[in-house]
């Protein structure tokens, strides 16, 4: 079972693969984090991790919000800002269930892993066994705690598996340095189970990847 706090982590729950995320990072390192939407994740690192933290929101509002905690968040569009920043000005670029909201993935994801020594990437698994079933039963997309929105609606239009995620690694000649696949309570599933089962069983996932 994954700890919903870190040691040193503020009273208040986080979201799992913000965790996962922090635990990753090495502490007092630099972080641009892409999506940075509420800040939830920069506050952490900042307070777990003394990291020099930056953040890149599209929505004005989120900004706003990010600054006025003191956080230093810009305006901007993964599709179309990150390739103003240069190669490797950060320790580690990050890009929390937001890639499947991008217009181009694997574009973004090659400007992380440049601009970044490392990326780290969370995303729903659209691979889980719920929407399998789903799909198979009612012919529909489906509309899930981790996928809330009508088809219609959502913002999500690159959807990918975990499976399809390890191979656009391989396809953009990133390493994976560690990944970690979780259920819907937070539970990290085996290391060794072999990817298959991942996909099938986990909500959502989080990998480390570098160059």
């Amino acid at each position: 079972m994954i700890p919903m706090m870190l040691p040193n982590a503020p009273a208040r729950a986080h979201r799992v693969d913000h965790l996962l995320i922090a635990d990753m990072v090495k502490e007092g390192s630099r972080v641009l984090d892409v999506g940075c939407g509420d800040g939830a994740l920069l506050q952490l690192l900042a307070e777990t991790k003394q990291v020099d933290g930056r953040g890149i929101e599209i929505s004005r509002e989120r900004v706003n919000a990010c600054v006025a905690q003191g956080l230093s968040v810009v305006q901007g569009n993964a599709d179309e800002d990150l390739a103003a920043y240069p190669d490797q000005a950060f320790d580690y670029a990050v890009l929390s269930l937001t890639i499947q909201a991008t217009q181009r993935p694997k574009v973004v994801l090659e400007h992380l892993l440049r601009i970044g020594r490392r990326a780290i990437v969370s995303f729903p698994n659209f691979g889980h066994w719920s929407i399998r079933l789903k799909l198979l039963y009612n012919g529909r997309m489906p509309v899930t705690p981790n996928l809330p929105e009508q088809w219609y609606d959502s913002p999500d239009s690159h959807l990918c598996t975990i499976i399809d995620f390890a191979e656009l690694c391989d396809k953009v000649g990133a390493t994976v340095e560690r990944s970690a696949a979780f259920n819907a309570w937070g539970q990290q599933l085996s290391t060794r189970s072999p990817i298959d089962l991942q996909n099938l069983f986990g909500e959502k996932a989080v990998f480390l990847l570098r160059k």
